[in-house]
């Protein structure tokens, strides 16, 4: 089945998210004169801008150059979020959001991109963490304190990865490009969408101590036009307590969906032109960080939805003066005291920032 065989259920709710993603977006004042952006009750001003990271983070050098994205630790009692930083490493932030760290990173990660991240648990329950180094074509797994413990190199041209096309692709020494990584069930998912094969690539955890990994013989996706392909596969997520996988398509302007054997679902559409970078779930909550927005001229938008249906969209550039902000990498959702917090990272230039829920009077 081709993607414009739609229901017409879908294209309904798909017009309703339209209509508030349309809305004008000019700044508004609120309180003590605090720029925000967005609709209803879902409003956001800027908490924090690139000044709330370690100086480390901070140098032009460093923070011009980020490219990647977020993971949060989700167990009880936890809560940081964990992102890094080319030339500078892994960064915390508290779970209270009020304060950052540098972690000591092995200069291997440190001094190349890592073009997202993910926290996993073991079956003790010990974390990890696994970032994409799509400069260095490989995948690096962590303790969460930052102490690197496996690198995952490319497959070699005798591995067999259960698909003609992307075995065939490293027999001819095509390059491994990954550009995010998530965990399931004993097993890692990377999307390639930076290279000529653009599949889902899968390898799996023999154990984790020591941390031993091998390619397994699931890979699905590839470019190309129909359902279940990419045009560029970006970003990936595991929705917290669900075995789906869900695969930003960039220039379709979608998020496709997934078993985890791979199957293909069903499409969640984005607006045209928003080219999302990846998406990322609290409860009925989703975020979405778009590459471009449908009027590239007041920069990239952040979507905001519950229940796949679109409720905000923030305008980080047009709405609260965050002029680097034309390119949005990555976004992510924390909930602290009630109040919902998008953190966000921008791309050429690079920048950040930790945007936050306003009550209006």
């Amino acid at each position: 089945m081709k993607r414009f065989f739609l229901n017409a259920a879908f294209l309904g709710l798909l017009a309703a998210g339209w209509v508030v993603s349309t809305q004008s977006f000019s700044s508004r004042l609120i309180g003590a004169g605090a720029n925000v952006s967005g609709q209803g009750k879902y409003k956001f001003r800027v908490l924090y801008d690139s000044a709330h990271l370690p100086a480390q983070a901070r140098e032009t050098s460093v923070l011009t150059k980020a490219h990647g994205g977020f993971a949060i630790d989700r167990r009880s009692g936890k809560g940081e979020t964990y992102f890094a930083l080319p030339g500078a490493g892994i960064i915390q932030i508290s779970a209270d959001l009020k304060s950052t760290r540098m972690l000591d990173t092995a200069p291997e990660m440190r001094d190349t991109n890592m073009h997202n991240a993910t926290i996993w648990y073991a079956a003790d329950g010990t974390p990890f963490m696994s970032f994409p180094g799509n400069g260095v074509n490989r995948v690096f797994t962590t303790t969460i304190d930052g102490k690197l413990v496996h690198t995952l190199a490319p497959p070699d041209g005798g591995t067999d990865l259960g698909y003609p096309v992307p075995t065939d692709y490293f027999a001819g020494r095509g390059n491994f490009i990954p550009t995010d990584v998530e965990y399931l069930d004993g097993m890692l998912y990377m999307t390639t969408g930076y290279s000529n094969l653009d599949f889902v690539l899968t390898a799996r955890v023999l154990s984790t101590n020591p941390m031993r990994m091998q390619w397994h013989d699931l890979a699905f996706g590839g470019r190309g036009p129909g359902a279940g392909q990419f045009g560029t596969g970006h970003g990936i997520t595991i929705p917290p307590g669900t075995r789906r996988i869900d695969v930003a398509d960039r220039p379709n302007s979608e998020i496709d969906r997934f078993t985890r054997y791979g199957q293909y679902l069903s499409t969640l559409r984005m607006p045209l032109g928003s080219f999302p970078c990846d998406i990322a779930y609290l409860g009925d909550y989703a975020v979405v960080g778009s590459l471009h927005g449908p009027d590239r001229s007041k920069g990239a938008p952040i979507y905001l939805m519950k229940n796949d249906q679109l409720i905000s969209t923030v305008m980080p550039k047009e709405d609260l003066g965050l002029k680097n902000f034309q390119h949005i990498h990555n976004a992510t959702l924390r909930e602290v005291n009630g109040k919902l917090y998008i953190i966000a990272q921008a791309w050429n230039p690079g920048d950040f920032a930790i945007l936050e829920q306003v009550n209006e009077p």
